[in-house]
């Protein structure tokens, strides 16, 4: 009997027209059958927000050759949800990727990101998911080395027998393909942003704020995903949804006799 092709789920924060999604849909579209829900615009650090109390639109776009594709009106997490309800309705793909976003999500930018928590909705229902970010914010970014490293990514966990709810964290660095030292298997940094709102004022006087701040990285450990990307790797962290503080927990049992 002839192998089942693999249902591979891809989405993304930065749109469905983004660069970042085309690259990934050429870098796995040969690995399975895919099938494609984005937001029908940039959705970037809405973390794993869901739209309540406003319709949500889903509908089907013709954009790329060969690909079933929706576009939804909602968050990226949304568009897990109505991905796993409507459009496959109940059926559960083998794998959902997201990205190829466009800046890094490394560190403390995963509770952030869009692209982290669209794959963070598919591992919670089960499916192995990963998110690809790469560290170049322009849209014109070249994606070659991204497309090779999602390929590799994307086949290794279709080859393999992950737990439901894996999920990987891929930040991939800008560097010319000669520099690039390979995968490396890290942990998250502890860093983070260094955050300020510069008081602005528009021309009817009137105060604003946009936010501004440096990137700060508290942590000297040479096997986290900051120093990877500082040294060329490109950097695949393990997350877990389960943010109980283990140790804590049993800290308190013992010390508050509970």
């Amino acid at each position: 009997m002839a192998k089942k092709e693999p249902i591979i789920l891809v989405t993304n924060d930065d749109g469905i027209t983004a660069p970042g999604i085309r690259a990934l849909i050429e870098a796995v579209k040969g690995l399975g059958k895919v099938i494609v829900v984005a937001p029908d615009s940039p959705q970037s650090g809405k973390g794993h927000a869901i739209t309540i109390g406003v319709p949500l639109r889903l509908y089907q776009v013709d954009i790329f050759e060969g690909i079933e594709a929706w576009h939804c009106s909602g968050t990226p997490v949304d568009c897990l949800k109505l991905a796993r309800d409507k459009i496959l309705q109940g059926v559960k793909p083998d794998i959902c990727v997201s990205g190829i976003n466009h800046g890094a999500n490394h560190s403390i930018n995963v509770i952030y990101s869009g692209t982290m928590s669209a794959a963070m909705e598919a591992a919670i229902e089960g499916i192995p998911s990963v998110g690809f970010s790469f560290l170049d914010y322009s849209y014109d970014a070249d994606f070659s080395l991204c497309k090779e490293v999602a390929h590799d990514v994307t086949k290794k966990m279709l080859e393999s027998n992950l737990p439901d709810g894996t999920l990987f964290n891929v930040n991939i660095p800008q560097v010319p393909k000669e520099r690039y030292k390979g995968l490396k298997i890290c942990r998250q940094a502890n860093a983070k942003w260094v955050e300020e709102f510069d008081e602005r004022r528009d021309p009817h006087g009137k105060k604003y704020y946009w936010l501004t701040g440096e990137f700060k990285n508290r942590d000297t450990g040479t096997d986290t995903d900051v120093w990877a990307l500082d040294n060329d790797f490109a950097s695949l962290v393990p997350v877990q949804f389960d943010l109980t503080d283990y140790k804590m927990k049993d800290k308190l049992q013992q010390d508050w006799n509970l």
